[in-house]
């Protein structure tokens, strides 16, 4: 199997062993960062001169610690400096001037300008999401004052010197191919593309001792990367790997674990006039649910539901919309998983979640217990796909509605279902569609067999759990099932 993905994907597969060195977790790197550098210093027996690549991220990588010295060279010394980092851009509404942030060094936007000549060179990158990744090289533009020195020691100074944007190139190396990597999945069978979306996220296969149910579990966590607005909740034992998924694979998501979450960082600040977490990002991820405080409960739980319901909200004056799902993770105890969902898992979550009208609008479960805790046997250590080619391909396919159309043709609705139940499951199956079927193009590509065990019954049960939780919490839904989703009889008799 490795032999075919080497040859299906060539470039974009990587030598991954994180089993045997500590090499990278020591340089505290990303997944989609670590394997970008593999890409571009390993050989093609995936060696890699590990001098070479410590004085690249030394020289291109520096520490939130090295901004003070990244300012000295550039306002003092008048050198221009270059290294990767993530950069998010603004256009001013009113003088039409463009300039630039650099979140994790804390550089704002107001002491930024991008020329009209790097504007015009770097903006087809620069606008293609609200933050990018990607080479910079900076520079510095003085006070406009002739007396540069004079303008310096001015209390006040109108003219006041910035640092510009030099240079842009983007941090993704190669063009996301996505009909490509549509087609390379028929090379594969299931069971085979099951393993090989293990390695893409750093995952050994082998280590699963063949438990199909447990690498599916495991899988499930990505279904948010691949589908707009999908809204989970996971209770896990400790250590099964929630906040390493959610927070070092991609970087189109967002991992928030503990502390306070309010409106204002959530959803838009009306004080600072910026746009919070859920806006720019595929999904947010709050982890260690318990341990999170929401100063108001009530404000907080409005702009929530209505976010869920419909991916629009409102703060103050402000109407904003994002594509971003939600995800609640949180620890379980082991009396609570022995009965496997049928009790009161959410009792222990923040308050702000035992509202039943909130809960709904969560589309399915994971029973995180499921999952095997972390251990040597499941780390990756082989070639595997490049995690930042995978999470691009999966970004990329949240655009493709040709899947959801699939699953319309193939689920059959029964009459007077719940309208909420009902897109639940469509939209969990269209998601796993994607992830374990992305060859598929129209309903006769998928066997209605394959399609009802890995995408279907999967999406029912995850819905099933959130429904019998409801019922728990609101005697309004105490006893109600999910409507009977069957496949649509057209397609199922062409199965016999």
């Amino acid at each position: 199997m490795i032999e075919k993905l080497r040859n299906c994907f060539d470039e974009m597969v990587v030598y991954k062993d994180l089993k045997k060195s500590n090499f990278f977790s020591a340089l505290s790197l990303p997944s989609f960062m670590r394997d970008w550098l593999l890409k571009k210093f390993e050989d093609e027996n995936g060696v890699f001169d590990s001098d070479e690549l410590v004085q690249f991220v030394r020289t291109y990588l520096p520490r939130k610690d090295d901004w003070t010295a990244i300012k000295n060279k550039l306002i003092i010394e008048n050198e221009r400096v270059k290294f990767l980092a993530k950069v998010s851009v603004d256009i001013d509404i009113k003088t039409g001037e463009v300039s630039f942030s650099l979140p994790d060094f804390g550089l704002t936007s107001k002491d930024t300008i991008i020329e009209d000549k790097v504007w015009d060179v770097c903006k087809a990158d620069l606008v293609s999401s609200r933050e990018t990744w990607g080479m910079v090289e900076l520079g510095y533009r003085p006070p406009d004052d002739l007396d540069i020195e004079y303008s310096r020691n001015k209390t006040k100074s109108t003219n006041k010197g910035k640092i510009k944007l030099t240079a842009f190139k983007s941090f993704c190396p190669y063009t996301i191919d996505i009909d490509f990597y549509k087609d390379a999945r028929r090379e594969f069978s299931t069971s085979e593309w099951i393993d090989v979306l293990l390695g893409a996220v750093d995952y050994n296969a082998s280590g699963y001792l063949g438990d199909e149910e447990k690498k599916l579990t495991m899988l499930t966590r990505l279904l948010p990367f691949v589908e707009k607005r999908l809204n989970l909740i996971e209770l896990a034992p400790k250590g099964t790997g929630k906040s390493y998924l959610f927070g070092r694979v991609s970087r189109f998501g967002w991992l928030s674990s503990g502390g306070v979450m309010s409106r204002a960082k959530m959803f838009y600040d009306i004080s600072k006039q910026t746009e919070g977490l859920i806006s720019g990002n595929d999904y947010v991820t709050l982890d260690e649910v318990q341990t999170i405080s929401f100063p108001d409960v009530d404000e907080m739980r409005a702009a929530l539901k209505g976010y869920l319901e419909s991916g629009f909200y409102t703060v103050g004056n402000f109407k904003g919309t994002s594509e971003a799902g939600v995800i609640l993770c949180g620890n379980i105890k082991k009396e609570t998983m022995d009965y496997d969902g049928y009790t009161n898992m959410f009792e222990e979550l923040p308050v702000v979640f035992h509202e039943s009208a909130l809960i709904e609008r969560f589309h399915g479960f994971i029973k995180g217990w499921n999952i095997p805790r972390m251990n040597d046997d499941l780390k990756i250590s082989g070639w595997a796909l490049n995690s930042e080619y995978f999470c691009s391909i999966l970004h990329e396919l949240r655009n493709d509605m040709s899947y959801r159309a699939v699953v319309d043709e193939l689920v059959e609705v029964p009459e007077a279902a719940d309208t909420r139940d009902t897109e639940a499951v469509k939209r969990i199956a269209t998601a796993y569609l994607k992830l374990l079927f992305p060859n598929v193009r129209e309903p006769n590509d998928i066997s209605c067999r394959e399609f009802k065990r890995y995408c279907l019954d999967r999406a029912r049960k995850m819905r099933d759990t959130i429904k019998y939780q409801l019922g728990i919490l609101d005697v309004e839904y105490r006893g109600k099932d999910i409507p009977v989703f069957s496949i649509n009889p057209e397609y199922d008799k062409k199965d016999e």
